[in-house]
């Protein structure tokens, strides 16, 4: 089961799909320019291919283990190797403030290496992605001392961080949060609680694990306005910087899971002797917006994981197609390949099709981050930022559901083979069924588009992002490519329905709340799916304009853009259907109706 890194789907992203080579091009980013970043995503795909990917498997069957008498979990062999080689390699000083160590590389590089860890092994991708949240949101929001003391041994990959907000009583209900913070007096809090889902809360892959944990003060106001962040560290730094001694933090159980078996999900307990000693970040009551600095970047990166294990998953399939006979077709003798058979090949296009689609989705939210933060000018600043703001959960929620839809879809290609655990295909469905769950469900992703980032300027935001893609809609028409077939009229309806989709929803949302959260996922589903058939239409544009793309390359980008366009998008019609007349039957759904 090997992996080779879709360097050219990559590069694809991020000079046709988006605007980032435009952003090289204007040199936005001080010192990165395009030979960079080549360089960057080769060494990259090297080391996902020759040192990630092959403790993927012994990760899945080994699984990670806690010793009940030490608190102490140990991984799979060969994980702290490879993670130790990952550190001495840079990799996670990509993205991170120069000031404290890092390389200071755009979000948009920084998503297209962790689409290749998680493609290696998703059980290791998502602890680097942590860390990286958790850097940023102890640079945006602690003080120098702080930063100065735990930012350059996080940035160095020396230490990790972690994310603690889920409790036994609280899912993703944060209202119902209990964990407590009592002030010592000398600027320090004591902690004690149970935090559970912990994503390598507990490890032995770096030499300290720094926490970042939501808890409430005494006097703290009830519901989430309550709520303040503390970093709290396994071991207290020594002044040379080395761990010392230990927190009153430890690690009391690890799940047995579906998938991502390399990953430990810890149950945490903070404060069985006396309290674990952490420090604010933030403002006291404040804690739940410095998380969400932390939960933003995870999220689009959980959407990028969705995209790692359906790439992973495709991979997979599209070379067992190719191997295994079975079958013969009326003008051949003997067993063909199944890649042969016409439901085969259409199965393997929609597995490419709908990893490019949210793809595309992921690196245009991640770009627009980038020219929030980079742009000269206010005004693009704010726009850009807005329009993340849009994409965000739509990203996260469309992508982790097509990564589930395409592994599934991969297991179907394996046949028998793909439901026993031999080949391996059935790894990738299990390791992507958590990416819809967690970094906030995908239910919850579509209350957040329908509910907070449509009402955006009164609706202009979204209105403006209906208008670029009704731009793209009028190239492919104007263009009027023989190998794009309808795919402009596709287009086209698929906008229309959105538009009149979004129309009803932010009247809705006027009227009544309920009416609308009851269409909100199909809502989501549609948008993902007018907008990623969008993108791949303007990809196969500018391939088609581009000259150094070979012939057989430019076919095959049209050949997914209009399979997506003739496949996938005239389902827009019946979720905006689903959109506007659906919600009265479920808002009347009831316990007692369900249990008759």
């Amino acid at each position: 089961m090997t992996y080779t890194p879709p360097l050219n789907e990559l590069r694809h992203m991020l000079n046709d799909i988006s605007d980032f080579r435009k952003l090289l091009d204007a040199g936005t980013f001080e010192g990165v320019d395009n030979d960079l970043v080549d360089v960057l995503l080769d060494e990259a795909g090297k080391f996902g291919a020759e040192v990630i990917a092959p403790i993927n498997v012994p990760g899945d069957h080994h699984g990670c283990k806690l010793d009940s008498k030490t608190n102490n979990v140990t991984t799979a062999p060969g994980w702290k190797e490879a993670y130790t080689q990952w550190s001495e390699g840079g990799w996670p000083t990509l993205t991170c403030p120069v000031e404290y160590g890092g390389q200071g590389m755009p979000d948009t590089i920084g998503i297209a290496v962790q689409e290749i860890w998680n493609s290696a092994a998703s059980a290791f991708g998502i602890g680097t992605l942590l860390t990286v949240g958790a850097v940023e949101a102890i640079h945006a929001h602690c003080g120098d001392e702080l930063k100065e003391k735990y930012l350059p041994k996080m940035i160095s990959g020396e230490w990790t961080g972690t994310m603690n907000l889920t409790e036994p009583q609280a899912g993703s209900d944060l209202a119902a949060l209990r964990s407590k913070a009592e002030p010592v007096g000398d600027g320090t809090y004591k902690i004690s609680g149970t935090k559970i889902f912990i994503t390598h809360g507990e490890h032995d892959l770096a030499e300290n694990i720094i926490h970042l944990v939501l808890a409430r003060l005494p006097d703290a106001p009830k519901g989430t306005r309550g709520i303040s962040l503390f970093l709290v560290p396994k071991f207290f730094p020594n002044e040379d910087g080395s761990p010392g001694e230990r927190n009153d933090v430890k690690c009391v159980g690890i799940e047995e899971k579906l998938g991502i078996h390399g990953s430990p999900t810890c149950t945490m307990q903070y404060g069985d002797d006396g309290g674990a000693i952490g420090w604010l970040v933030g403002e006291e009551n404040k804690g739940l917006a410095c998380m969400f600095t932390m939960m933003n970047n995870a999220r689009l990166n959980v959407g990028m994981q969705g995209v790692a294990i359906a790439e992973r998953a495709f991979q997979h399939a599209f070379a067992f197609a190719q191997e295994r006979k079975q079958g013969r077709r009326p003008d051949t003798e003997g067993m063909v390949a199944i890649i042969e058979h016409p439901d085969v090949r259409r199965m393997l296009i929609d597995m490419k099709a709908k990893t490019n689609a949210a793809r595309a989705i992921c690196f245009n939210a991640v770009c627009a981050l980038d020219v929030s933060r980079h742009a000269d000018d206010e005004e693009t600043r704010q726009r850009n930022g807005a329009l993340c703001e849009l994409l965000t959960p739509v990203a996260k929620a469309f992508s982790t559901d097509m990564g589930v839809d395409v592994a599934s879809t991969g297991i179907q290609i394996f046949g028998g083979m793909g439901f026993v655990e031999e080949t391996g295909a059935a790894q990738h469905l299990r390791d992507a069924r958590i990416t819809p769950i967690y970094e906030g469900t995908n239910g919850i992703q579509a209350i957040d588009l329908v509910a907070r980032k449509l009402q955006m300027a009164d609706g202009d935001v979204v209105h403006e992002f209906i208008a670029s893609l009704k731009d793209i809609a009028d190239d492919v028409m104007v263009m009027n490519d023989d190998a794009l077939g309808r795919t402009g009229y596709r287009l086209s309806e698929s906008i229309e329905h959105l538009e009149e989709a979004t129309i009803w929803m932010l009247h809705a949302l006027a009227e009544d709340m309920d009416t609308a959260l009851a269409s909100a996922t199909p809502y989501l589903r549609l948008f993902g799916i007018t907008a990623g058939g969008c993108w791949l239409a303007k990809g196969a544009l500018a391939t088609g304009r581009n000259e150094a793309e070979s012939s057989e390359m430019k076919a095959a980008r049209a050949q997914l853009a209009r399979y997506y366009a003739e496949n996938c998008m005239p389902r827009a019609g019946a979720l905006s259907s689903i959109v506007r007349g659906g919600a009265d039957v479920v808002s009347n759904v009831t316990a007692e109706s369900l249990s008759l």
